[in-house]
């Protein structure tokens, strides 16, 4: 018997949920909102990104805009920032308890899809972590893959050595504790002839296939690099490498899609079609849906933000598809996926772009064997350096 959509993402009694929230909702009462922050936390990249199909040199630093809430009780939370001043002062003076929607799993309010910082607070209100709140159903661990194998071919740094160069950054992402990466391919596209870029992509993917080991799971991603016939072209050589998924090949259309999955299965291939990271409407995804074209939904995770990825976990369920929220260039977003796969059963994986900050201390987040774990602590689990905060940009400083 198929499971109901709300016992599949969630996996809680309703009985059990009901009597937990009546509990929960008191403490939150008498928690109101004196002071809210936006600043700047400036991350580090542990090695330059360099080009996609599409964009020049990422870099190896990355801003998260974010959000700092404080309360009467000193309590605080922070999270990401997606409004203005005007919108995070309509916070003060409120209880947190009217922006927590519980049988909804939701945060209601004017922070927008920035609602991280209230899950933060409410979190440590009741003792519990986000994942908890959000339905607890996900595995202990979330596996996890590097999203940071760009095209270091073409850094000038390494263009006479690119071999060795690709070789160095999977060992740099085994160390890390990884066992998945991602693998940006699309070179044809801009950067060099079609032929002779879609020859590289080739070779760079036997050579990390070689490198890594057959137990390395990899994908790829050509971030709308190709069409359908030079994806089915790419595949014709490289399905044999046992490539775990493909995302943004080309435009996602329901029929192209159909006839790419069909193009893997006819040849006896498992590789899991993903796609959505540049969508801003979830509903594009219902024919997709529908129809099992895509396998795995990459809505972003800050542009959506924990409501929204919620919901899309829960459309992917009606036909026992996964997700994979889209995360890069934000340290925060990754926190942020990590709760998500801890609270759903339909996570796939979480994508790790390997920024550090000195701001914001996450102790019990660690990453081994290709899963992470996430801390049982209340909220987030994240501690703010007080010294370090004092020197951050501040966009606004709004209180009572």
């Amino acid at each position: 018997m198929p499971m109901r959509r709300r016992d599949f993402v969630f996996g809680l009694a309703a009985s059990a949920f009901a009597s937990h929230m009546a509990r929960a909702a008191e403490p939150l009462r008498d928690l109101k909102i004196t002071r809210v922050v936006g600043f700047d936390l400036p991350c580090r990249r542990s090695k330059v990104a360099g080009k996609n199909s599409h964009l020049d040199v990422h870099g190896d630093q990355a801003t998260d805009r974010m959000l700092r809430v404080y309360t009467n009780q000193q309590l605080d939370g922070v999270g990401n920032l997606a409004v203005d001043r005007q919108g995070a002062a309509a916070l003060l003076g409120k209880s947190v308890a009217e922006f927590f929607v519980a049988d909804e799993r939701r945060m209601a309010g004017p922070l927008g899809v920035g609602t991280l910082p209230l899950w933060d607070l409410t979190g440590k209100a009741l003792g519990q972590p986000v994942y908890q709140l959000l339905g607890g159903a996900g595995s202990q661990r979330v596996g996890v893959y590097d999203g940071s194998i760009y095209f270091a071919d073409l850094l000038p740094a390494y263009e006479a050595n690119w071999q060795d160069r690709f070789r160095e950054e999977i060992d740099m992402a085994r160390r890390v504790g990884h066992r998945a990466v991602k693998v940006k391919i699309g070179r044809g596209f801009k950067w060099m002839p079609r032929a002779v870029g879609d020859r590289r992509d080739v070779e760079v993917l036997q050579l990390i296939r070689r490198h890594a080991g057959d137990e390395f799971l990899i994908g790829v991603d050509a971030n709308n690099g190709y069409d359908l016939a030079g994806t089915q072209r790419l595949f014709a050589e490289i399905g044999d490498l046992k490539i775990a998924f493909a995302e943004e090949m080309f435009p996602e259309d329901v029929e192209q899609c159909l006839k790419f999955t069909a193009f893997l299965r006819a040849r006896g291939w498992e590789t899991l079609v993903a796609d959505g990271e540049t969508q801003g409407d979830l509903k594009v995804f219902l024919p997709l849906i529908a129809t099992k074209a895509v396998q795995v939904y990459q809505a972003d995770m800050k542009r959506f933000g924990l409501e929204g990825i919620m919901t899309e976990a829960l459309m992917a369920g009606t036909q026992q598809l996964r997700v994979a929220p889209h995360n890069w260039g934000s340290w925060i977003g990754f926190i942020m996926q990590l709760h998500v796969g801890r609270a759903i059963k339909n996570f796939y994986r979480a994508e790790h772009d390997p920024l550090t900050n000195d701001l914001l201390v996450a102790d019990g987040y660690a990453i081994a064997d290709g899963e992470a774990t996430v801390p049982d602590a209340p909220g987030l689990g994240l501690h703010v350096n007080e010294a370090r905060f004092a020197d951050v940009k501040i966009h606004f400083d709004v209180r009572l």
